[in-house]
């Protein structure tokens, strides 16, 4: 099927062909970015934990060919749909070791990506892979991460999944993102389709038989299944976002999906034997256009927008951050004879000398993100994590070197009292192991020392195990920047943090607390409160440390003494926690990225009777280790 003869497109098209200031994240594999069709394309890869992938093999294919169906320009032989938008390559797919099939992508390191892809400025986000679930339920984190998106006005799309049943994928059976099924040019729903009356409020079908796109080896090939289907309407909705933007008007994807949605064609229009495999409708592209411009024009001040309404990303260049290889089973490209997924290699990233992007609206004062970095250099992500510490040899040889290196009745690596004692007695072995973060038993990042002070890093982990070993410490603080990736002893690949000595704590939860309390001379319900704020912020708020909001808000949890001051202040009022949030904060000094903490209190004896206490501090987030600015700021909220 060529794209050209998707209905209403080529009307769509006429009013625009995308908006540099349009960024679509493609997460699935990389791509050839030399192709006759994106050579000329604004594109713009970054490093993730997918390893590398052979020359033409199953992963650059595929990516290769999704990429093309919403970024194809117009002057090669496959017309992508939005050719004129931003595209950020953020490869999760990469080839198995017989070089024929996929290796897949584990819930945690597609959380990583989705973060990635926002750090760098994605409103869009196009996932055409899914995990199997009975249940739909997502791993935390995951689920977290798109919940924040959605949050943020982020649009995630992805597909539903070929297992031909009534059955649910991961992401696409989350209620926040747009769902895609497939059907073939007359409409009707492909039997591999998955569907779900999950789907019924947030999915739509779009085309997905024989969809014509890109070849890495410069040629063409049609492919069929819901991984094709989704670019397209990924690629739909880049367009309605770019139409937006041509009329002045505030960027909204949540009303752009609500368009997609509500504009499909049902069961109603045009019946088909199995109402359910319809999903919420058809994809109707001149249906979601008119509630467009509908909304479009029903808004005032048509020639006005202001730089808050213009997408993050048309105002700074998406940064190269750090990463490597990829790791367990996730979102696979689903993969059957009628629905053959092909993926992408490793290329370099191709740019175009000029994006055409017009400055005085993307409110970059260098000009635009497609063609400069708004006087940002690229540098390395910033981490500030929290969790457990653990360690991981790696390889069953550098596990029995260490072991037959140990004194012979105490020659356990696993066992932590037998491993600190050798390290004391050979303390530059403690760069032999990784040393691992984890969430519960999860390892997050590998902690890797460099530079003149290595050994008094290791040296602080090691007193870090020793401490967690006997009980005195549940958790520490790592910060610092990422470099690359490692594989552990079980398979799993995990991000390096180059950690910062400055920033590196260990605390028990409850003496942390009864110790803030006796420095500040409260009394012992304060302590209780302040230690159900440290606990809150672990369990319920637990995160990668990686987005911005993720470290202020970790950082938060380390300055106890900030938090026994406003617990003091709250608790004289009857007052106990609420709601802990974080958003950007309006003012901020130059060369700084502020983020502003709010605590809500509330007297639960007085609900309807009293107004909610706020309290708010900043935190600025540019550096390694965060810093606050200002004092707590604080006001009644009804």
């Amino acid at each position: 099927m060529d794209l050209q003869t998707l209905s209403g497109l080529k009307a769509l098209w006429a009013e625009t062909l995308g908006d540099p200031c349009v960024c679509v994240a493609i997460l699935d594999g990389p791509i050839n970015p030399l192709h006759p069709s994106l050579v000329d394309a604004n594109l713009t890869q970054i490093k993730t934990l997918a390893s590398e992938t052979k020359r033409e093999g199953p992963a650059l294919q595929h990516g290769t060919h999704i990429t093309s169906i919403i970024f194809g320009q117009h002057t090669g032989p496959i017309k992508g749909i939005a050719p004129h938008c931003r595209a950020l390559i953020v490869p999760i797919f990469s080839d198995g070791n017989d070089g024929r099939s996929l290796t897949a992508c584990s819930q945690l390191n597609l959380a990583r990506a989705i973060s990635q892809a926002i750090q760098q400025g994605a409103q869009i986000i196009n996932i055409s892979g899914g995990e199997f679930t009975p249940s739909g339920t997502a791993h935390p984190l995951l689920a977290k991460v798109v919940q924040a998106s959605f949050k943020q006005g982020i649009l995630i799309v992805a597909a539903t999944g070929n297992d031909g049943c009534e059955c649910l994928h991961i992401p696409g059976a989350l209620p926040s993102v747009l769902a895609v099924g497939a059907m073939n040019f007359q409409g009707l729903p492909l039997d591999f389709s998955n569907w779900s009356p999950g789907y019924r409020t947030h999915g739509i079908l779009a085309p997905g038989e024989n969809i014509l796109g890109a070849n890495p080896s410069g040629g063409l090939s049609a492919h069929t299944g819901t991984s094709y289907a989704t670019p397209i309407v990924s690629g739909v909705a880049a367009l309605l976002l770019s139409l937006q933007l041509k009329y002045r008007k505030k960027p909204d994807l949540q009303a752009i999906r609500s368009a997609l949605i509500n504009s499909a064609i049902g069961c109603d229009a045009e019946p088909v034997y199995d109402c359910r495999r319809l999903l919420a409708g058809r994809l109707n592209i001149k249906g979601a256009t008119s509630l467009i411009i509908k909304g479009i024009n029903s808004m005032s001040n048509p020639n006005e927008a202001t730089r808050k309404q213009i997408p993050e990303n048309c105002q700074e260049q998406p940064q190269d951050n750090s990463a490597a290889k990829i790791d367990t089973v996730f979102a696979a490209p689903d993969q059957n004879n009628r629905a053959s997924y092909q993926n992408m290699v490793n290329p370099s990233t191709s740019q175009p000398s000029s994006c055409g992007c017009d400055s005085s609206r993307c409110g970059c004062s260098c000009g635009c993100s497609c063609g400069c970095s708004c006087g940002k250099a690229s540098q390395n992500q910033v981490v500030f994590a929290l969790g457990k510490l653990n360690y991981d040899f790696g390889t069953e040889a550098r596990r029995d070197s260490i072991k037959q290196h140990m004194a012979s009745n105490a020659n356990d690596p696993y066992h932590p009292e037998q491993l600190l004692a050798y390290l004391a007695e050979n303390p530059w072995d403690a760069a032999a192991i990784y040393w691992t973060l984890n969430l519960d038993t999860t390892p997050i990042y590998a902690i890797q020392a460099t530079g003149a002070f290595a050994d008094r890093v290791y040296q602080r982990l090691r007193e870090f195990l020793e401490e967690q070993t006997k009980g005195e410490v549940e958790r520490i603080s790592i910060p610092g920047s990422l470099a690359g990736s490692v594989k552990l002893f079980t398979g799993q690949v995990v991000p390096i943090i180059c950690p910062s000595l400055r920033g590196m704590y260990s605390w028990n939860t409850k003496e942390l607390a009864a110790a803030v309390c006796k420095e500040k001379d409260t009394e012992d319900q304060s302590k209780d409160h302040i230690e159900n704020f440290l606990i809150r912020v672990y369990e319920e708020l637990r995160n990668l440390g990686v987005s911005p909001q993720d470290r202020a808000i970790n950082y938060a949890a380390t300055n106890a003494l900030l938090a026994a001051d406003i617990f003091e202040d709250a608790l004289r009022k009857g007052m106990e926690l609420d709601t802990i949030s974080v958003e950007r904060s309006p003012i901020c000094r130059p060369e700084s990225d502020c983020w502003d903490v709010k605590l809500s209190f509330f007297n639960p004896c007085k609900i309807f009777e009293q107004a909610k206490r706020v309290y708010l501090f900043t935190t600025d987030v540019s550096d390694i280790v965060p810093v606050m600015v200002g004092k707590v700021r604080t006001w009644s909220l009804r």
